[in-house]
């Protein structure tokens, strides 16, 4: 699938020019941000405006675009260098598009005519595989969708290419998003850029990768229970997974319908709130799509030398206290307490929150999750679209297309679903589960009633070695306790980097996770902000590409 690129010899022979990468890339210490102008800019910045938040890319990216001191097929081109120097390594593509530079030479003689540009005006993204698009494959990490191109974009990837963006590829993914290694793709398993012989985390691994090792400026993923959350951890990036119904779900393809929701992944919070607003509203192709209002996010993000000494001052943060017990690495818990003392500094009043239904959350998702999976991937029936196996008789030729189609986690998890609502224990797992659900939930809301903000760990530990758990899926079931009870809630949340753990050649990011009430995504986006600008003596640039970004 990737025969439009070349493998290069070695790292070493990245030779583009580093003052584009340097410039374009956000690769300034997150402390030396504290010292930054004011970052009052808006999406509509002309010319003539300030320096718009040196840390996102994408206001950058549009605004010297707009002052002429780069071409959209100079940064194009700067982007795909690297891209075909590290994917060799990492295989964060299941395809690249032959299109970006024709699309941002485009976008280049707009400029020239004077044209107006769209917010995301040669910002590079990249789309998991299981978001269709409508001129390169979408198999969903799946044998029973190669080859597989849909006839029309998701609204989320119609919405970035009508506001400028340009689609770099889909990245790779656990098949139908069933996994958190992406070692459940059935093509290739992508490596983590702080040591590519762990695992990126999943289902979103391809996405994580792809921008932490800066192959795009920012990514789209999908999470069911996890899946932008826990990569972003393990890949030290930004995943922001949003409220239910805020984003629309329509062409990403369904595995839990109730649960699913698009999500996105950038090198800073700016980065994912900006995408996030780009792709969100109301959408009536997606009945589930919430006909709310979507708030200006980006003014949430306002520079600290704008605020005084305690710009959080008053804000109520709970920790939860159960994501902090046995079975969560005691690096990780270091990193979570250290990030909630900086929070203090900030002026925020930390203090302990019990959710007792907590542990409950995962048994339940994983019954619901399989339930709806069991249903939605009936479709792939080798009849309609997908690849098929011939036969004689129909009953045979599903049976057929599914078994070499489907990979093992997708049978075993249909299988599962089907069990829990077949007619004899229907109310024991699957009702039951809807009961849980809804004590999750109360529970949640009392809790963010009490505080404006809940935190925890994005993942019990750091990345884990590729092919660890593979033989124990239980293991790797529990791995997503941390986020599964969010998506039964339907609650938005953020993911950044906030501190290392020991591993590899230069340590292992770990993520803090903040949850917000329902639609608070502003409230989120402006606590992670000023965090991330504060954050002391954390540089989050993979050993992958540290050499070539920082000479």
């Amino acid at each position: 699938m990737l025969s439009t690129l070349q493998p290069p010899r070695s790292l070493s022979h990245f030779r583009t020019n580093p003052t584009l990468l340097l410039r374009y890339t956000s690769l300034k210490p997150l402390s030396s941000l504290s010292s930054q102008p004011v970052i009052h800019s808006t999406i509509t910045d002309q010319p003539q405006s300030p320096n718009p938040l040196p840390h996102s890319q994408i206001l950058s990216t549009r605004h010297s675009l707009l002052s002429r001191h780069l071409t959209a097929t100079q940064l194009a081109d700067s982007f795909l260098a690297r891209l075909r120097l590290t994917e060799p390594h990492l295989r964060s593509f299941l395809h690249v598009s032959d299109s970006v530079l024709a699309q941002a030479r485009e976008l280049d003689e707009k400029i020239q005519r004077n044209e107006e540009l769209g917010p995301l005006a040669g910002v590079l993204v990249a789309v998991k595989d299981n978001i269709c698009t409508a001129e390169m494959p979408s198999t969903a990490g799946s044998r029973v969708l190669e080859g597989y191109t849909p006839p029309y974009d998701a609204t989320a990837v119609r919405k970035i290419k009508e506001l400028g963006g340009i689609v770099v590829g889909k990245t790779n993914l656990d098949e139908f998003g069933m996994g958190s290694t992406t070692e459940g793709s059935a093509f290739q398993v992508t490596a983590n850029p702080w040591d590519v012989s762990r695992v990126p985390g999943g289902s979103s691994g391809g996405s994580a990768a792809a921008v932490s090792a800066r192959q795009c400026m920012v990514s789209l993923g999908s999470d069911t229970g996890g899946s932008v959350r826990q990569p972003a951890s393990f890949c030290g990036v930004v995943g922001l997974k949003p409220t239910y119904g805020r984003v629309s779900r329509f062409g990403l393809m369904a595995y839990a319908s109730s649960l699913d929701v698009i999500g996105c992944f950038g090198m800073s919070v700016a980065d994912a709130g900006i995408l996030l607003h780009a792709i969100s509203g109301h959408d009536r192709l997606d009945a589930t799509s919430s006909k709310r209002e979507v708030p200006n996010l980006e003014a949430e993000f306002v520079s600290i030398s704008s605020l005084d000494s305690k710009p959080l001052k008053g804000l109520r943060i709970g920790l939860i206290r159960e994501t902090l017990d046995d079975g969560v690495d005691t690096g990780v818990t270091s990193a979570v307490r250290n990030a909630a003392l900086h929070l203090e500094e900030l002026g925020c009043f930390v203090n302990e929150v019990s959710l007792p239904s907590f542990s409950l959350g995962l048994p339940a998702y994983y019954i619901l999750a399989s339930s709806e999976s069991s249903s939605n991937l009936s479709r792939y029936d080798g009849v309609r679209y997908g690849n098929h196996v011939a036969a004689d008789e129909l009953n045979s030729q599903y049976k057929d297309s599914r078994a070499k189609g489907f990979g093992s986690e997708v049978k075993r998890r249909i299988l599962t679903g089907t069990y829990a609502l077949s007619a004899g224990y229907y109310d024991a797992y699957y009702k039951r589960a809807q009961q849980v659900r809804t004590i999750i939930r109360k529970s949640f809301k009392a809790a963010l009633d009490e505080n404006d903000i809940l935190i925890s760990p994005a993942a019990p530990s750091a990345a884990y070695k590729i092919g660890e758990k593979n033989n124990d899926p239980l293991a790797m079931y529990a791995g997503d306790i941390m986020t599964v009870n969010v998506n039964l809630a339907g609650l938005p949340a953020l993911v950044l980097p906030c501190g290392f753990v020991e591993g590899g050649s230069a340590g292992l990011p770990v993520g803090l996770q903040m949850i917000g009430a329902a639609f608070d995504e502003g409230k989120l986006l402006k606590v992670g902000h000023i965090f991330e600008q504060t954050l002391q003596n954390c540089n989050f640039v993979p050993p992958l590409i540290a050499d070539e970004v920082t000479s």
